[in-house]
């Protein structure tokens, strides 16, 4: 990553040091994962799509932990990695949007408030914001070559608006996933994720002149 661009990293210090927590970040380049692994200052098991494990790739992948996931329904082994990664106090990564698209967290799915709603582990918005200059591209869905790529991370935050005192750990952190998990409490945990989410992402902008 920083050998073909210019990386710049701000707010790294928002990540808990220890601690289950999930990255959720924005997606709008090919590198955007690859950024995030590279820059961020812990290790982080991101969910991939199962076409990505191909040849030499593959073993590479697993061996550097990251979650294959198929994307064509519910893959029950994958979930079951993803909650095994923040039961064992690991960082997560998440596209809430699914895809790539347009990066502005404008539609996301279910599976990020379940997982924090499941595991109890707070949320920490990511911003990764490139040049969207034409000039420089050898690859349509990359940065520039050479140019700099912003890596905004934002403030901890819960899934569900209030957490129960008795679901706190010393810290002040919870420790478990005990809140309600119904359809309308994910539903609820979404669109508040939704609203964290798209904030975040305007602050980095101002913040990063993208």
């Amino acid at each position: 990553m920083y050998g073909f661009w210019k990386p710049r990293v701000l707010g790294a210090w928002r990540v808990p040091a220890s601690g289950p927590v999930i990255l959720a970040v924005n997606h709008a380049h090919n590198i955007d994962g690859p950024m995030l692994m590279g820059t961020a200052p812990r290790p982080v098991h991101f969910l991939i799509k199962k076409e990505a494990f191909v040849g030499p790739l593959g073993p590479f992948l697993e061996g550097i932990g990251q979650v294959k996931v198929d994307r064509d329904g519910a893959d029950r082994h994958a979930i079951g990695n993803a909650l095994g990664v923040l039961r064992q106090g690991g960082v997560l990564g998440i596209f809430p949007e699914g895809t790539r698209g347009e990066g502005d967290f404008a539609s996301l799915r279910a599976g990020l408030a379940y997982f924090a709603v499941r595991s109890g582990a707070p949320i920490v918005p990511v911003a990764v914001l490139g040049s969207t200059e034409r000039r420089g591209r050898l690859v349509k869905a990359l940065p520039p070559l050479r140019g700099r790529v912003d890596v905004v991370f934002g403030d901890a935050f819960e899934a569900q608006e209030e957490a129960r005192s008795s679901d706190k750990g010393g810290d002040g952190r919870r420790v478990g996933g005990s809140g309600p998990r119904t359809r309308k409490a994910l539903d609820e945990a979404t669109v508040r994720i939704q609203g964290k989410l798209t904030e975040h992402l305007e602050n980095a902008r101002r913040l990063t002149g993208r």
